[in-house]
C-alpha cells in the first residue's frame, strides 16, 4: 500500500463541515465541496490537527462546538513546541496578520514545522491566497524550511 499524504486539517474545515446550509451561494458550495472531500477523499491523507484547532472548533455555540469537534475524532493531534511558536510569530509578522488571525500563523507553522505536504484550509484571506503562498515560499526558502501546499478541498478534490 502506498503511504497517505499528510495533511494539517485547518479550523475552516470542521466549521464548513458542522455549518448549517448557508444560503449565500459561494459558501454553500465551499460547504458541499468539503463535504464531498470529507466523504470521499479524506482516506488519501494522514490528516493532523494541533490544540489550537482543538481551541478553535470548542468555542462559541456549545451545539455547534460538538459538532465541529466530532469531525476531528481520531485524528492526531501534534504537539506544542516552543519552535513552532517562535515559527508562528515570525509568519504572523511576515504576512501582517491582525491580531484576532495570529492563530492563522499556528496552523502554518504546524503545517512547516511538522513538514506536511498540505494545509487544508477554506482561509483565503491569511493561508490560501496567492499572495500568502509566495511570501510564505520565499521566506521559506530563505530559511531552508519545509514548503507545504496550502490548497482548499476545491483543489484538492481537482475542481480547479
Amino acid at each position: 500500500m502506498e503511504p497517505r499524504a499528510t495533511l494539517y486539517l485547518e479550523t475552516t474545515i470542521p466549521i464548513y463541515l458542522a455549518a448549517k446550509p448557508s444560503r449565500d451561494l459561494i459558501t454553500a458550495g465551499h460547504q458541499q465541496t468539503t463535504h464531498e472531500w470529507w466523504e470521499q477523499d479524506k482516506g488519501r491523507f494522514q490528516i493532523y490537527v494541533s490544540q489550537a484547532v482543538l481551541d478553535e472548533v470548542r468555542a462559541g455555540d456549545p451545539t455547534a462546538a460538538m459538532l465541529r469537534t466530532g469531525f476531528l475524532e481520531g485524528l492526531e493531534v501534534l504537539p506544542a513546541d516552543r519552535m513552532v511558536d517562535g515559527l508562528a510569530e515570525e509568519y504572523a509578522s511576515l504576512l501582517v496578520l491582525p491580531d484576532k488571525a495570529t492563530t492563522d500563523s499556528l496552523h502554518l507553522a504546524y503545517a512547516v514545522f511538522h513538514k506536511l505536504e498540505y494545509l487544508l484550509t477554506w482561509n483565503c484571506r491569511h493561508l490560501a491566497h496567492g499572495e500568502v503562498r509566495k511570501m510564505v515560499t520565499k521566506f521559506n526558502s530563505l530559511h531552508d524550511l519545509y514548503i507545504p501546499e496550502i490548497v482548499t478541498p476545491l483543489e484538492l478534490r481537482g475542481g480547479i
